[in-house]
């Protein structure tokens, strides 16, 4: 059965740095497609950014020029790298893989900046 176990979330100042890691865990050969989301209590999920199978990366505008997107398959894992954090980025974020046509979802993990 195929998990998706999320880590690197946390508490930052404005301006700092967190990675979040996501690694799919249980029988899987390839990883397709992949991203991280994020959501606000009382709103939709939104796209933060997303890679292909070809390693083909697109952000939101929000976080282009700050986040980055990155995926390790020998260790089917995929990352965020975010800098520059803003207040605004606080949120859930939850990572997201499509493996073998199938979509798979992470628990989510909360990301806080304070001012």
């Amino acid at each position: 059965q195929v998990q998706l176990v999320e880590s690197g979330g946390g508490l930052v100042q404005a301006g700092g740095s967190l990675r979040l890691s996501c690694e799919a865990t249980g029988t899987i050969f390839s990883i397709n497609a992949a991203g991280w989301y994020r959501q606000a209590p009382g709103e939709p999920r939104e796209l933060v950014a997303r890679i292909t199978s070809g390693d083909t990366t697109n952000y939101a505008d929000a976080v282009k020029g700050r986040f980055t997107i990155s995926r390790d398959n020998g260790r089917k894992t995929v990352y965020l790298q975010m800098n520059s954090l803003k207040p605004e980025d606080t949120n859930v974020y939850y990572c997201r893989m499509i493996i073998g046509g199938r979509d798979y979802w992470g628990q989510g993990t909360q990301v806080s900046v304070s001012s």
